[in-house]
């Protein structure tokens, strides 16, 4: 199957000599780290695509961020290709066997079986497009085969003053609509589960599971840090965590760019995360023990203060990223293994879940305490770390828990009229 190998890129300049062609280094260039190619099966580079993607990174088109995310979309596409045995420049004439009318249809039949989500089919159908249409542009692809057909679409809203306003959109028959469901969901489109579910996660995951995973989980259910801040945990970020002074029990880390040391934050965003201070302590002894110390001496300089690392000395979570491929894999094992011992909780259970646990909690525990609902919000949005502009995503919060009486209350009526028999009643026996 096909690969993402990340490379450090040094821009060379090519030139053309007495018939010999030469290489020279072009110090004018910036040079990337982490950038990301894409390898068949058969270990050859798709030249296309690995050209696409460094020619928008150095051009200052895209972050290298949303060009590794594009390039991810792209890798579905190859091991679809591959596993098809199909070439990704021919189009034939008949249009139900071109490649990537053959690609939407997989992608829209993996999102109706619930592997995928919506916005991924979207996203990743979206990106083969922009290839495609790279392709083109730069004359790869003959411009009379049959692509797609482009069509435009107008699209209402209303702009900040409260006018209608229209914006004309160009789009393909290839488009995937992101019809999103209906209800409310917090980031990333996930639900929290319970704290019983919660507890039966972590418990399993203890006596199942490697203490790294246990220990990451544990971290994202309890300080709602991404999987991305947690892989990048320093150990001296945990031995510098100082008490909150206005909670007895729990200890403030530093996290962020602007951190000592620096620890990857989604949006670079500089702060402070609770952390239980029993957790700390728990997470430090086992930063200790010969397991990972074994693990530390196979690792880089860079990485040897990593809390976590993986058998071979590597860092988990890609650099600055919020991905983990190592974590991903764990996760899916872990998760068929909790459905096959009947852990329910486990269904459909992905990890950004412990961080929308741990938001819900939160945002519980500052209502039930506080009628001000402008300090819940500063609150919740503190301790996750949210963004300047993101009081409308710490709101979701907000609004889910608020919610939540009125949903138990309807259920409770229902039942009631299903059942004839009301709440704390017991069915009489015969």
């Amino acid at each position: 199957m096909a690969t993402v190998e990340h490379i450090h890129f040094n821009p060379h300049d090519l030139a053309v000599r007495d018939r010999l062609i030469t290489y020279s280094l072009n110090s004018s260039r910036p040079i990337v780290e982490g950038l990301p190619q894409i390898f068949w099966g058969d270990g050859l580079p798709w030249r296309e695509a690995n050209l696409w993607g460094m020619e928008r990174v150095t051009n200052g088109e895209a972050l290298l961020k949303t060009v590794s995310s594009n390039v991810n979309g792209l890798l579905n596409y190859a091991n679809f290709l591959e596993s098809h045995k199909l070439q990704w420049f021919e189009f034939p004439s008949r249009k139900a066997d071109r490649c990537l009318v053959l690609y939407r249809g997989a992608l829209i039949k993996s999102r109706d079986a619930g592997h995928i989500r919506p916005s991924t089919a979207s996203e990743y159908m979206r990106n083969c497009i922009k290839f495609y249409r790279w392709v083109r542009d730069r004359g790869l692809l003959s411009s009379l085969l049959p692509l797609w057909q482009d069509k435009r679409i107008l699209v209402k809203y209303f702009d900040q003053i409260g006018f209608e306003r229209t914006l004309s959109v160009n789009t393909t028959d290839l488009s995937i609509p992101n019809r999103k469901r209906i209800g409310a969901t917090l980031e990333g489109g996930l639900l929290p589960v319970s704290a019983s579910d919660r507890d039966a996660i972590l418990d399993f995951t203890k006596r199942n599971a490697s203490p790294e995973l246990y220990l990451m989980l544990a971290l994202g259910f309890f300080t709602g840090m991404r999987l991305g801040t947690i892989c990048g945990l320093k150990i001296n970020t945990l031995e510098r965590a100082v008490p909150d002074p206005s909670a007895d029990g729990l200890l403030r880390i530093s996290v962020g760019p602007g951190a000592s040391p620096p620890v990857h934050t989604k949006f670079g965003v500089t702060g402070q995360v609770w952390i239980p201070e029993a957790l700390c302590s728990e997470v430090l002894e086992y930063a200790k023990n010969p397991r990972r110390l074994s693990r530390e001496i196979s690792a880089v300089s860079d990485n040897r203060d990593l809390v976590f690392l993986t058998r071979f000395g590597n860092a988990f979570g890609r650099r600055n990223s919020n991905q983990s491929s190592a974590i991903n894999v764990e996760m899916s094992s872990l998760r068929n293994a909790g459905v096959k011992a009947g852990v329910k909780a486990f269904q459909k259970f992905h990890f950004h879940q412990s961080r929308c646990t741990f938001g819900t909690e939160l945002a519980r525990l500052a209502l039930a305490n506080c009628d001000d609902v402008a300090v819940v919000i500063a609150t919740v949005s503190n301790a996750l770390l949210h963004g300047p502009n993101s009081e409308a995503t710490t709101f979701r919060y907000i609004k889910f828990v608020q919610a939540a009486p009125v949903k138990q209350a309807i259920a409770n009526s229902f039942m009631t009229a299903f059942t004839g028999i009301g709440q704390g009643e017991e069915p009489l026996s015969e």
